[in-house]
């Protein structure tokens, strides 16, 4: 049987070198639309094999959904069914080995994640873009010309077969990113996909690789997680233990590096998420600038010369994950495209009455997505804490204080930060709750520990400035 890890590398290698047919031969969208379908179906089934069956199901469902349940008044209609039918599937497809069915590959799991994102996003896309139909009647000034650039240039329509094709589009099947619908149908749609400057992008993701490859494989050569489960790691001491977790974390983050990068790439061959600089694209997301993106339309169709970015399908900032101070900082740097899929769909979707909790709501629905394993809950449910106790220190410490002592304070929140990172990533590789617990207990539970007293301690600073201000 071939290695997981040799089936994704096959997969993305593959994926970054038949970009380039889709930018220099393809010029209309039904072509590109086919093509890019009939590539994943293929490069999927090679993959997957017969488990292919569960994306066929999933996509099936979202066609039914798509051609019965049209879009209404009730925000909630369209896209909770969803939400529903989707993050419905992934239960039973994690748990149709209970049955005596076989269990599907993790190859196939991952196929049916990025399938989740895209397919709850579209009926997302789809509600949003009635809801702006539906006011450009009620607005006016101002805020009718911005509804009607929204329209013209966020709105979408899908048929059944359209839903089929951006669901078994090659690019991110399997490592992401993730991107809207929107965003694929001004793929299919762009004509100047030849004159956009896409090697220098691409040089500057792929120089990335030797250096985290190299990573990668020294730390796998000499530490591994098995390592973790057995009597002789226990009988190791305290700070060995400790110690275990940060060349852990360093392999889980490198394998996850190169993925991404690829995926990246991937894009970027193919010329999917290339917008005009002006416009402001945002990860995920776009342009954000929609009047300087209908300026650049113009000016392309004039003959001008527009300089063009990937900021849409960009799914990675080391330098962020490494080396951004905060907690918060490090987590938007990670697998951005997800991120903004979390906030976007989930959190800034969270109803009046549950918007305290929607963090903890978030983490929650990015545990499940992830899979069902307790050591993801634990890891996720874990970050919520984390933050409120570096909110209350940066309020207690950092706010009001001086340049050098801001420079200070930012150095230990990065080393804290790592280090709960660290702690959090051993959930994910253990996966099982009483593995989790385990660790986490020979290493006597020392950043839950750190938690509490950090945010004790900002507490009592906070008091004692509110005294000294009265």
């Amino acid at each position: 049987m071939v290695p997981d890890d040799v089936v994704y590398g096959l997969f993305m290698v593959t994926s970054v070198s038949i970009g380039p047919i889709f930018t220099n031969y393809f010029t209309g969208p039904a072509p590109k639309r086919l093509a890019s379908a009939v590539i994943g179906l293929l490069l999927l089934w090679a993959a997957c094999g017969f488990h292919i069956i569960h994306i066929f199901i999933n996509v099936l469902g979202n066609c039914l959904l798509v051609l019965m349940v049209p879009p209404t008044k009730n925000e909630n209609s369209l896209p909770g069914k969803s939400f529903a039918w989707n993050f419905g599937y992934l239960v039973l497809f994690r748990t149709i080995h209970w049955f005596g069915l076989p269990a599907p590959s993790p190859v196939t799991n991952a196929a049916q994640l990025f399938l989740t994102l895209k397919m709850v996003g579209l009926a997302f896309e789809i509600q949003d873009s009635f809801n702006r139909r539906e006011s450009i009647q009620s607005t006016s000034g101002d805020e009718k010309v911005d509804n009607e650039l929204k329209i013209k240039h966020c709105s979408i329509k899908v048929s059944s077969l359209e839903v089929i094709a951006y669901a078994l589009c090659y690019i991110g099947l399997l490592t992401g990113p993730y991107y809207k619908y929107r965003t694929y149908q001004d793929w299919l749609e762009s004509t100047n996909s030849p004159n956009i400057d896409r090697t220098t992008p691409l040089m500057k993701r792929a120089k990335q690789l030797p250096i985290i490859a190299a990573c990668f494989l020294f730390f796998s050569y000499f530490f591994n997680i098995q390592y973790v489960e057995t009597d002789e790691f226990s009988e190791r001491s305290f700070l060995f233990r400790l110690f275990y977790m940060v060349p852990m974390f360093t392999i889980f983050r490198t394998r996850l590096y190169m993925a991404w990068i690829f995926s990246e790439m991937m894009s970027i061959t193919a010329g999917l998420g290339a917008y005009p600089v002006k416009s402001k694209p945002r990860c995920g997301d776009g342009p954000t600038d929609l009047k300087q993106l209908d300026v650049a339309v113009e000016e392309e169709k004039a003959g001008k010369s527009l300089e063009y970015d990937f900021e849409t399908i960009h799914n990675i900032d080391i330098y962020g994950c490494e080396l951004a101070p905060m907690t918060k900082q490090g987590l938007r740097s990670w697998n951005m495209t997800v991120q903004y899929w979390l906030a976007s769909c989930i959190h800034k979707r969270v109803p009046g009455s549950f918007k305290a909790h929607r963090v903890a709501i978030t983490m929650t629905v990015s545990a499940f997505w992830h899979g069902i394993h307790p050591g993801y809950y634990l890891s996720f449910l874990t970050v919520p804490p984390i933050l409120m106790a570096e909110q209350v220190m940066i309020k207690a410490f950092r706010d009001d204080a001086s340049p050098q002592a801001q420079e200070i304070f930012d150095w230990g929140c990065w080393f804290c930060k790592m280090r709960g990172f660290d702690y959090m990533c051993m959930g994910f590789l253990l996966l099982k709750f009483g593995s989790t617990l385990r660790y986490w207990y020979s290493v006597y539970f020392v950043v839950h520990i750190a938690i509490v007293i950090l945010f004790v301690i900002g507490k009592i600073q906070l008091s004692m400035k509110k005294k000294k201000e009265k």
